[in-house]
């Protein structure tokens, strides 16, 4: 006979002595011995262990009964208690509260699930059919077709030209993207070249060949409804487009081109239509080169009667990081029928607007990534015990995520901010200060939001422990699509130095409307007291960073070269301080608005000014930068 029989014959029979006596009455329940395995017959001893109310907790396939609750997404609309505030203070319409409502329960029940699908289920390329025709075609999830029917439907391009909203309509149309972005399943990426297109379009002029495409780009109706597709990138550059495209446009006798090519990088490449840069060939065959050489084109993605793609070929999809559920690819262009929207050598500067909304769109990713984390990182705290007590109930977790909470707030107003001034220029109501505002902003709210993205998904992983990086709890893809966010559209050094242009072509009038604009947002404080450790601390930075570009303006462009980054780091979180001081001033601000605020300016503000008087920026500093980085001896 078993020890185990043994003892629980002793026990049936009267006895719970020797080892029984004093022990608990309940032992842990894991998981109940009555649940046969398949094809076994419970044993003796087993029915007689729950004949006497035991268990036999982790026998054989057993597993155990506990299972951590996982994080719960909610109303993304009804859980963000800042975006809320924010839209009553500027934004106070009861139709647009509800869309968003009823927007962020629709994600929260059905988008979400429809964006795993997508993760789960990526794209693929099929060259051929199975009598060898060649048709490269692109199969994606029937969830990635849904996401295209949903954007028409909640007007995800359209609100932003509909204008319903006058000059916050850009607003409305990023809290929704923003609500949206997450659980997406990326499809925010091809709604980004989508709106970039339309914005093209419309300041070039809605004629023919492209009024039609104009309308279907934004229309709200599914069976109509179009994406763009962005195709710059060549083998030879990704941002110098200038000197790195090789694509040629050759004339044909109607007016219309032909595109011959390779293009290395097409996001969405399973868009209806494309705007794409190329060098017209003069009759010797000759091109212009650089940036003069360079003209906007305009091309249909259709198929022949035979089911080619015309003028297409799809080399292979990329193999990336992150973004796995968008399709990616290698082109071939030989003879992709084509229309010429620029003038001649005018292509770079017609795709100015593209790139303004689509940095914006990026943006609203990263401040939307941020936000997801967060809110499931806060949920995950209720429901996590550790150590005795909840994650919520441990105050250095609780530290972290506040942390996380001031970047996520800090990010949001800032890319609001620059959304706002969107909608102003386009509704004819920007004053000078307005423009040069969000031509300065602009790159400077894509490379900052986008590092703060990496750090805080990153960080917001954490706080799941193990889980955070196990695949199939979706965790992991926030931080995989996160990284791509301060890569495309300008990395961000090329984005520093675009600031430094932005300057330097406005002889600093960028610079003096952000200096104005930021001092206004501080007096508008300075009689509240609980901010004003925060007015003290944004506009110490603010007279840091005036000193450092007198300065920088004596000095050599090297210098400034090396410093561009430190100085955009240095103009977004000053601006983010004035931002969340001033929306803790408004009559419906909450004690969370305020500690927000006071909690961000403990940052170096200024990192410019900081590094500055180490002595980073000096003519020497790039000679044992390199030999540190090559490990190689100091040429003098």
């Amino acid at each position: 006979m078993s020890v185990c029989s043994a003892l629980l014959k002793r026990r049936v029979a009267g006895g719970c002595c020797g080892v029984w006596r004093g022990a608990p009455q309940q032992l842990v329940h894991i998981r109940s011995a009555s649940v046969a395995e398949p094809g076994r017959r419970r044993s003796d001893e087993e029915q007689l262990w729950e004949a006497a109310g035991g268990y036999l907790p982790f026998s054989r396939a057993k597993i155990g009964s506990f299972f951590q609750d996982r994080p719960v997404l909610k109303n993304p609309f009804l859980e963000d208690a800042l975006l809320r505030g924010y839209l009553r203070r500027h934004l106070p319409e009861e139709a647009a509260f509800s869309d968003l409502c009823a927007f962020g329960e629709r994600v929260a029940k059905e988008v979400d699930g429809w964006g795993r699908e997508c993760e789960v289920t990526p794209p693929r390329l099929e060259h051929f059919d199975p009598w060898g025709r060649r048709v490269d075609h692109i199969v994606t999830s029937p969830a990635w077709k849904r996401m295209k029917d949903l954007s028409a439907q909640e007007g995800l391009v359209a609100i932003g030209y509909e204008r319903s909203f006058g000059e916050w309509s850009r607003v409305y149309q990023m809290s929704k993207l923003f609500i949206f972005s997450p659980s997406s399943g990326l499809y925010t990426c091809p709604l980004a070249m989508t709106d970039g297109a339309a914005k093209v379009i419309q300041s070039l002029g809605v004629s023919w060949p492209v009024d039609e495409a104009y309308s279907r780009l934004t229309t709200r109706q599914p069976e109509r409804f179009w994406t763009s597709g962005q195709w710059m990138t060549e083998r030879q550059g990704g941002s110098d487009v200038a000197s790195g495209t090789e694509t040629v446009a050759v004339p044909q006798t109607d007016g219309s081109y032909e595109l011959h090519g390779f293009k290395w990088f097409t996001s969405a490449t399973d868009a209806d239509m494309t705007l794409t840069l190329a060098r017209v060939q003069d009759r010797t065959g000759a091109t212009t080169p650089g940036s003069k050489g360079l003209s906007l084109f305009y091309a249909e993605v259709s198929r022949d009667e035979d089911g080619r793609l015309r003028g297409i070929e799809v080399q292979r999809l990329k193999d990336k990081l992150g973004t796995r559920q968008m399709p990616t690819a290698e082109l071939l262009l030989d003879g992709l029928p084509a229309h010429r929207l620029s003038e001649e050598g005018r292509g770079v500067a017609s795709i100015a607007n593209m790139l303004t909304i689509t940095r914006i769109h990026n943006s609203v990713s990263a401040a939307a990534a941020m936000r997801r984390v967060v809110q499931l990182a806060r949920d995950y705290a209720t429901r996590r015990t550790a150590f005795g007590k909840l994650l919520k109930d441990h105050p250095l977790h609780i530290q972290t995520l506040a942390r996380m909470e001031v970047e996520t707030r800090g990010a949001f107003l800032l890319v609001m901010d620059v959304c706002r001034l969107l909608g102003r220029e386009e509704s004819g109501m920007a004053t000078q200060l307005d423009t040069h505002l969000l031509r300065l902003l602009t790159p400077v709210v894509k490379l900052y939001t986008g590092k703060q993205a990496v750090a805080v998904v990153s960080e917001g992983l954490e706080s799941f422990g193990g889980q955070g990086y196990i695949e199939d709890t979706g965790l992991p893809g926030l931080l995989r699509d996160a990284q791509v966010l301060s890569i495309w559209e300008g990395t961000t050094n090329v984005l520093s130095l675009d600031v430094l242009r932005c300057v330097a072509r406005s002889s600093g009038m960028v610079l003096h409307a952000y200096f104005t604009h930021v001092k206004s947002l501080l007096a508008g404080a300075s009689s509240v007291s609980s901010l004003a450790p925060a007015v003290k601390a944004v506009d110490g930075a603010l007279s840091k960073l005036e000193d450092f570009v007198k300065i920088a303006a004596t000095r050599g462009q090297g210098y400034l070269e090396l410093a561009a980054r430190d100085l955009a780091y240095s103009l977004a979180r000053i601006y983010i301080g004035a931002l969340l001081i001033d929306h803790a001033c408004w009559k419906g601000a909450s004690p969370s608005d305020t500690y927000a605020a006071l909690r961000w300016c403990e940052h170096d503000l200024c990192p410019v000014a900081t590094k500055q008087a180490r002595g980073c920026y000096d003519p020497s500093t790039p000679a044992p930068d390199a030999a540190l980085v090559f490990d190689r001896p100091i040429q003098n």
